[in-house]
């Protein structure tokens, strides 16, 4: 199906996003710059959004699964 180009863009910095919190150590505002927010709060709330937790706390539930 196609989306828009800007929610395509944000599902898949929220989709790389998600694969760096979990297979890295590095700090949420590292990986936030990486995939191409301006801030570690503008890439909190757009996650937070798309997968309903902030990026810790999804980090924490996925580390323990």
């Amino acid at each position: 199906v196609a989306q828009p180009p800007m929610h395509y863009l944000a599902n898949w910095r929220i989709q790389v996003g998600s694969r760096l919190l979990r297979e890295t150590n590095r700090t949420v505002a590292s990986i936030a710059l990486d995939v191409g927010y301006e801030s570690e709060a503008a890439f909190s709330r757009a996650f937070k959004r798309l997968v309903g937790l902030p990026p810790a706390a999804w980090r924490r539930s996925a580390s323990s699964n």
